[in-house]
């Protein structure tokens, strides 16, 4: 069902590669006539855009009785082509550690497999608030990151201690509830 959540989860798929696409293509903005930092401020400019729509959706979805499944599907998926587009973009510029990447993207992908494998079970095993802490330290180190602020790389290495203690949470909840399913 297309509703309002969704559409702004779609619009955070839609903006990620838009994103991606400038992090990569400094020049597009210096060819122009335009200082470097412009590339810096609209690429934030849209991560923080498409960082705001998470909450709306979410926000709306529960407010106005608008939870779907298709929405339960879409905004983790989206969330992650956000911050995977993000990160990418900033390692291959050079601003963020490929091994703080990778860490991140592997966590990402293994946990989004796990919670399809828990919906295809009827298991419903929501975000902790570590991962939601996780999710806004993430947020925070790709803002100071594309803002070539100082701090970025201890933010980022923050966001990777977290991603790791979340996802063994996620692990651990998942266990538990495969368990209790069994009972």
């Amino acid at each position: 069902m297309l509703n309002l959540p969704n559409i702004l989860a779609f619009s955070r798929i839609l903006l990620a590669p838009l994103m991606f696409w400038i992090i990569l293509n400094p020049d597009f903005f210096t060819e122009n006539g335009y200082h470097i930092s412009w590339n810096y401020y609209t690429a934030s400019l849209l991560f923080v855009l498409a960082s705001v729509t998470d909450f709306f959706d979410g926000y709306i979805a529960r407010e106005w009785n608008q939870m779907t499944m298709l929405g339960s599907i879409i905004d983790p998926l989206a969330d992650k082509m956000l911050i995977i587009a993000a990160f990418l973009g900033l390692m291959m510029i050079g601003e963020a550690s490929a091994w703080a990447i990778y860490i991140i993207i592997i966590r990402e992908l293994f946990i989004t497999g796990i919670r399809t494998v828990a919906l295809s079970e009827g298991l419903n095993i929501k975000a902790s608030w570590a991962g939601k802490v996780k999710t806004v330290v993430q947020m925070i180190a790709i803002g100071f990151l594309l803002m070539h602020w100082p701090l970025g790389t201890e933010l980022l290495w923050l966001a990777v201690a977290l991603t790791l203690y979340s996802g063994f949470e996620y692990l651990y909840g998942f266990r538990f509830a495969i368990l209790k399913g069994k009972n």
